[in-house]
């Protein structure tokens, strides 16, 4: 049986419960469990987090405050490595958001839970909404919004209008993406 595109997608949980971490740091006024949307992809500069759309919080940041934050929402899982000394990795911090994404998608798909949103990759064809982002942008993956419904993805949400800062980030993001998918499908080519 084949899959449709629409239903398969890739878990990219990990930087948003980083960035609601993060961001909740730098303002303890914000609560840690704030959803922070993060598109793109995940690996350092693929990793865009769209801090424009946290009420209130950007506008109270510097230039460097920003570029601080970012840097460490594109490059935390570095932080775990060099505190482990090398000798691992974020398990744990893996672990929280691969239980969270999957208790995200069966409250949808057994319980009806309607608006249950995460970051996820998707196949930019799965949805006609998105081929203009397609061909602006050249790729067939990227981490955006989905909604879970029923039968998985029901709906993958449009980039929301992001910030000039963000949209600088996301040409570098786009041009590193292109290299780390052809890497990606000549792996799994190569591995079938």
């Amino acid at each position: 049986m084949l899959l449709s595109i629409f239903r398969v997608f890739g878990v990219s949980t990990l930087d948003v419960v980083r960035a609601s971490k993060f961001i909740s740091e730098v303002d303890p006024t914000i609560d840690p469990s704030t959803r922070v949307t993060v598109v793109g992809g995940h690996s350092g500069n693929t990793i865009v987090p769209l801090l424009s759309q946290v009420p209130n919080f950007v506008d109270a940041l510097s230039k460097e405050q920003l570029d601080a934050l970012t840097n460490r929402i594109q490059f935390g899982g570095d932080e775990v490595v060099k505190a482990k000394d090398g000798a691992g990795s974020a398990t744990l911090s893996m672990a929280y958001a691969g239980a969270r994404f999957a208790l995200t998608l069966l409250e949808a798909t057994v319980n009806g839970q309607r608006g249950s949103v995460e970051s996820t990759y998707v196949n930019l064809e799965a949805d006609a909404r998105l081929k203009a982002f397609q061909t602006k942008t050249g790729l067939d993956y990227f981490a955006l919004d989905v909604e879970f419904g029923s039968e998985g993805v029901e709906s993958i949400l449009e980039l929301p209008t992001v910030s000039a800062y963000e949209e600088g980030l996301l040409q570098v993001a786009i041009k590193e993406l292109k290299d780390n998918i052809s890497k990606g499908v000549s792996f799994a080519t190569e591995s079938a």
